[in-house]
C-alpha cells in the first residue's frame, strides 16, 4: 500500500465520510438504547471500512468526520466533550487497518471479520475510557454500556464490514488480473 493521500483515497475519504455524514443527520447511525450512552451507534462503519480498503489515514479522515458528527448532534453531555465525541474516533479506522494487515496473510475473510470487530471495539473502549476518566461516567457504568452496547455493535461491525469489503475486494482483485493481462 502507497504512502500519501491519492485521488482514491481523497475519494474514498470522501465517499464514506458523506455516508458518515448521512448516518449522524439522519439519525440513522444511531440506534435508541435505555443505557447511559443512549445510543449504540453503526456510525463507526464507514471509518472501519475506509481503513481497510485505504490505509490508516483514510480511516482516521473517516473517523474525525464521524466524531465531529458526534460532537455536533450530541443530545447528552457526554457527547458534547470533543475529547469523548471527537479523539476516540480517529483510532477506529487506525486499528481496522492493523488488524486487517496483521491477519489477512492467514485468511482474507477473517482479517476483514477482526478488522470490523476489533474497530468497532476501539470505538467503545476509548469512548468509554475518556468517559471513566473524564467523570461521565463510574467504572461499573462503564462497563455496563461496553456489555450492552459495544458487543452488538461489534457484531454488526463485522456483518456489515464483510458485507462490503470482501466483495470490494475481490473485484480490486479481478481489476488488478485484468490490467496485467492488458
Amino acid at each position: 500500500m502507497g504512502k500519501g493521500l491519492t485521488t482514491r483515497r481523497m475519494v474514498v475519504a470522501g465517499v464514506l465520510g458523506a455516508i458518515s455524514i448521512l448516518l449522524g443527520i439522519t439519525r440513522l447511525g444511531y440506534i435508541p438504547v435505555p443505557t447511559p450512552a443512549g445510543n449504540a451507534t453503526i456510525m463507526h462503519v464507514p471509518a472501519v471500512i475506509g481503513g481497510i480498503i485505504e490505509g490508516p489515514v483514510v480511516g482516521l479522515i473517516i473517523g474525525l468526520i464521524f466524531g465531529v458528527s458526534s460532537f455536533l448532534n450530541a443530545s447528552i453531555p457526554l457527547f458534547k466533550d470533543p475529547l469523548v465525541s471527537i479523539v476516540p474516533r480517529l483510532f477506529i479506522g487506525v486499528v481496522a487497518f492493523l488488524v486487517y494487515i496483521g491477519l489477512k496473510r492467514f485468511n482474507k475473510y477473517v482479517a476483514i471479520g477482526a478488522a470490523g470487530f476489533f474497530g468497532s471495539l476501539t470505538n467503545t473502549v476509548f469512548v468509554l475510557a475518556v468517559a471513566v476518566a473524564r467523570g461521565y461516567f463510574t467504572l461499573p457504568v462503564a462497563l455496563g454500556v461496553a456489555i450492552a452496547n459495544g458487543l452488538p455493535e461489534a457484531i454488526v461491525s463485522v456483518i456489515v464490514t464483510l458485507a462490503v469489503v470482501a466483495p470490494w475486494k475481490k473485484i480490486g482483485a479481478s481489476r488488478k488480473k485484468k490490467s496485467k493481462i492488458s
